[in-house]
């Protein structure tokens, strides 16, 4: 075993000095940078697992590395097929010819989903699936429903702005809607449900605030910082463990009526497999 240790060192230092240069000039040479055994290492082997803009020295160290990790998995290798028994390494052999087969099955069964699954899910089928498993659709946190809209600490139509924001009537809300260009963001008419972790992180002034202040707070809250001023209005709140709104888990639905297909699918394709292989007299029971 040390002759062979030496025979790495040996041939890690004859070639190091070319390594660099070899993944520089993008070249790929059929030396081997290292033996181990009837094993060869060569440049192109290792050219994807180094990391980019690296300098010589750095390059050649992370190289060393490679070389030495390959070099120890070689030899725990040799080492393990000298000492395994019979009885462990026909185990082994089996456990490897159920993966690949596994792998196969599993490539040709995706490949048939990718063919033949229906991705089209309909909103009445989202609203039926809803409808029928309302009970599993609790929301496991508060929900919000806001608005709201930043601008400057200089822009000029302030106290109008305040006003048509803080305004129920419809002409006001209108109004409002003539400044959006000169908002540094928005969110109106918007009736999308979000958790307090989304609005904290949507209006930065508000990350102090607890959950349980933010909850107690008027429908209206006027916030500032550095970059200006903040209005927004909570407009509707779903408290824990309601159960979530249609819109909130319509793409959960989606995902799941997709899975439930994909699994009949395979039903499917196994049972003609299977009726297939008796027609053709290619299975047979005894």
């Amino acid at each position: 075993m040390k002759k062979y240790s030496l025979i790495i060192v040996l041939l890690i230092i004859a070639s190091s000095c070319d390594l660099v240069s070899l993944k520089t000039k993008k070249t790929r040479d059929d030396k081997p940078i290292a033996t181990v055994y009837n094993k060869h290492l060569y440049m192109k082997d290792i050219e994807v697992l180094l990391p980019k803009n690296l300098s010589s020295k750095d390059s050649l160290v992370v190289v060393k590395g490679l070389i030495n990790s390959w070099a120890k998995q070689e030899l725990l290798y040799i080492k393990a097929e000298e000492n395994i028994s019979e009885v462990n390494s026909e185990e082994i052999q089996n456990l490897v010819n159920d993966y690949r087969k596994s792998l196969y099955i599993n490539g040709y069964k995706e490949r048939l989903i990718k063919q033949q699954l229906d991705t089209i899910v309909t909103e009445e089928e989202i609203a039926l699936y809803y409808e029928e498993n309302k009970e599993n659709f609790k929301v496991s946190e508060e929900l919000v429903q806001f608005e709201y809209v930043h601008f400057g600490k200089n822009f000029l139509d302030k106290k109008e702005t305040i006003a048509q924001f803080k305004s129920d009537k419809e002409e006001d809300k209108e109004d409002l809607e003539r400044h959006l260009l000169n908002f540094k963001s928005y969110r109106l008419q918007d009736s999308t449900w979000v958790t307090f972790d989304y609005l904290k992180k949507k209006i930065p002034p508000l990350r102090t605030e607890t959950k349980e202040n933010l909850l107690k707070i008027s429908k209206f809250i006027q916030k500032e910082d550095s970059l200006g001023v903040y209005l927004v209005a909570v407009k509707n709140v779903l408290p824990q463990n309601a159960t979530a709104p249609l819109s909130y888990v319509s793409l959960r639905i989606k995902q799941i009526i997709l899975h439930k297909r994909k699994l009949e699918l395979i039903r499917d394709i196994e049972k003609k497999l299977i009726n297939d292989a008796i027609q053709n007299k290619n299975f047979k029971e005894y």
